[in-house]
């Protein structure tokens, strides 16, 4: 028991470096530049306009803002950002959490009743991105509950999930398998089922975790049980788990502001539910009242006579009257709904939302398990009285700023420990339906003891099931660079890596690769399905490098603004799939140096993206050095996927 005590207050400890380091981090991106420079990092917008104002939950403000400069500027801004307005007078700020974000409009909820005197004189608005205290404090404040927690259900989970006592399981009771499921994925459902504390599903890449997780799910559901809570590290995550549960006809509330806007996702939000409750217009007229003693109230603000500020005072007492009897209105609205509600979704940290943060949940699933830290992960947990991770801890671990943290083993999540620690309890999906066997097989072997079947529906599928023109030759290839002089090159502040010489060969190949297709006239009776590409790679230097590329190609920019071609990092394709995955490795150098690239989980995520087609470029000298690597190049050359970067060159480009 020392020990698990001694393991959190460890964790604790790391958090505290983790916020300390992205406050400074934080703090060097936006108290320390210019507005300017602010805009230029997509973490403020100057100037805006306030073009609506409304009464929102708890009678705090909700203030439209738009802006009037930098219109087509990239931006960091989403829903649940802390979020600050401030003026270029002598006014404050203003704090609060983005609602919601559309195009050049946003909504902050601010945490005022009433809006400051200094918005209306003037002065030019502008609003940014504030540092997250919150995620911190609540992360905190978890941890402190779990380790203080004796003799409850929160104690025994903690004691369960960090492998201080065994995990149970009711193994007698019979699950009939579902149909739409295969074997394995059925087997964690039962595990999910028999479980009596905790049960994991391992989901390697293209296995089917999501489908998994909402049948488990329903399951639970026509088991009896009463109420249950679905969360994720992300919105994303959140979102798809909430849209899914919806289709199946589960009564679901989705708690915080979806990353993205659809129908089936703003019909099951909250603020949609209470307004489609039967009390909502009593709520609507009394708020409606209060906004007009409110006016009347203001009328009256320039004016200084004695009779003048009493009747002011009067219709501001009348408004806040009524505004509280609104509030005693929709929290009843509100408790009557999750009274009702099978199952309510959120982030991890939105499971300690002031509006569900009392309730209790007979089960809590929290996905991508495997991508969150620890601490977020108690903070639904405290609330639990079973508990299901799903996630697969061979693909990206969650993001930790603070190197020593990192290093410490912050990066360590409450996934790996418990799959390590309480191996029964989790269940490896062993179908993918992804991926050629070639793709899948370097990363069956290394990660997954050869576990992993590719399906029938994917296991030869080649490109000419895209385009009938396609050569369906090599599945795989890897292009060797080594003795080509294809150098790489850091920048001047040292913050990335690129090899542009990589890069304009990796170009060639996929114009090559493309010659008979055209993507104009592709799929506009909906007769083929559109090519959908990837380009890879781990440093931003060379991704920049590849974009600017793939602009001055006339086929490659026609596909990107078909939205058929996409470059990005690692973890911005994490979760998604391409038909053909190219990868630039980058790094090339005398003395073998890898750098990141030896985070080889990222590399799985990589080489696992593609479906029928996967180019890695890369110099063979310098990456063979890592046994990983090294085993990548014998497997290449196993499967007939070696190509040396000479057979590409021209007699010209070869001299």
């Amino acid at each position: 028991m020392n020990d698990i005590l001694n393991e959190l207050l460890d964790v604790k400890a790391l958090l505290k470096l983790e916020q300390e380091e992205d406050r400074k981090q934080y703090q060097l991106k936006n108290a320390l530049t210019t507005i300017a420079e602010r805009k230029r990092l997509g973490i403020c917008w100057y100037p805006v306009q306030i073009t609506k104002q409304e009464v929102g939950f708890g009678n705090k403000m909700v203030v439209e803002l738009e802006r009037s400069s930098g219109r087509d500027q990239l931006h960091m801004f989403q829903a649940g950002s802390s979020a600050s307005l401030f003026t270029n007078g002598d006014g404050g700020a203003l704090n609060g959490v983005v609602l919601e974000v559309k195009r050049n409009k946003l909504r902050l909820a601010t945490s005022k009743e009433d809006l400051p005197d200094w918005l209306e004189e003037g002065g030019r608005l502008g609003i940014e991105l504030t540092f997250d205290e919150v995620s911190y404090r609540e992360m905190e404040i978890a941890l402190m509950k779990v380790m203080e927690a004796e003799k409850s259900r929160l104690a025994q989970l903690r004691d369960i999930l960090l492998g201080n006592e065994p995990a149970t399981f009711r193994r007698e009771k019979d699950i009939a398998p579902i149909e739409v499921l295969n074997p394995s994925q059925n087997a964690a459902v039962k595990n999910i089922m028999q479980a009596v504390d905790v049960a994991i599903i391992h989901g390697p890449p293209g296995t089917g975790k999501t489908t998994t997780l909402v049948q488990a799910i329903l399951e639970t559901l026509k088991a009896g049980e009463r109420r249950l809570l679905v969360t994720a590290p992300s919105n994303t995550a959140v979102d798809l788990l909430t849209e899914k549960l919806a289709e199946q006809g589960v009564n679901v509330i989705r708690i915080g502001n979806p990353s993205r806007v659809s129908e089936v996702l703003l019909e099951h939000t909250l603020d949609a539910q209470v307004m489609h409750h039967r009390d909502y217009r009593q709520l609507k007229k009394l708020r409606k009242t209060a906004e007009e003693y409110k006016a009347m109230g203001s009328q009256f603000k320039r004016n200084f006579g004695w009779e003048e500020k009493e009747q002011r005072r009067r219709y501001k007492d009348e408004s806040k009257k009524l505004l509280n009897e609104a509030e005693d209105v929709e929290r009843y609205i509100t408790e009557d709904l999750l009274d009702h509600v099978e199952v309510v979704t959120c982030t991890l940290v939105g499971s300690a939302n002031r509006v569900i943060r009392h309730l209790k949940y007979d089960t809590v699933f929290i996905d991508e398990a495997a991508q969150a830290l620890e601490p977020a992960c108690w903070i639904p947990i405290t609330r639990a009285n079973r508990v299901v991770l799903a996630g697969d801890h061979h693909q990206l671990p969650p993001t930790v700023k603070s190197m020593i943290a990192e290093r410490n083993g912050l990066a360590k999540t409450l996934f790996e420990k418990c799959i390590a620690r309480q191996p029964e309890t989790a269940v490896m999906l062993t179908t993918q339906y992804r991926m050629h066997q070639h793709i899948m097989g370097f990363s069956n072997t290394q990660f997954y003891k050869g576990e992993l079947q590719a399906h029938e529906s994917v296991e030869a599928a080649t490109l000419q099931e895209v385009h009938p023109q396609f050569d369906p030759g090599l599945i795989v290839e890897f292009i060797d660079t080594a003795g080509c002089g294809y150098n790489e090159t850091t920048l001047a502040e040292g913050s990335s890596t690129a090899n542009p010489e990589e890069a304009d060969l990796l170009i060639k190949h996929l114009n090559n690769l493309l010659m008979p297709y055209e993507p104009a006239g592709l799929n506009e009776e909906g007769e083929e399905r559109p090519l959908k590409i990837g380009i890879i790679s781990p440093y931003r230097a060379q991704i920049n490098y590849l974009k600017d590329q793939v602009e001055h190609q006339p086929k490659l920019h026609q596909l990107q603004q078909r939205r058929q071609l996409s470059v990005g990092t690692v973890d911005s394709f994490q979760g998604q799939e391409r038909d053909i995955i190219y990868i630039s490795m980058v790094r090339s150098n005398p003395e073998g140096e890898i750098g990141f690239l030896a985070d080889i989980r990222r590399m799985n995520v990589a080489m696992t993206r593609a479906k029928k087609k996967m180019v890695i470029v890369g110099d063979s000298a310098t990456l063979g050095e890592h046994p990983f690597y090294q085993e990548f190049l014998t497997y290449a050359e196993t499967i007939g996927a070696y190509r040396s970067a000479w057979e590409l060159l021209s007699p010209d480009e070869s001299e």
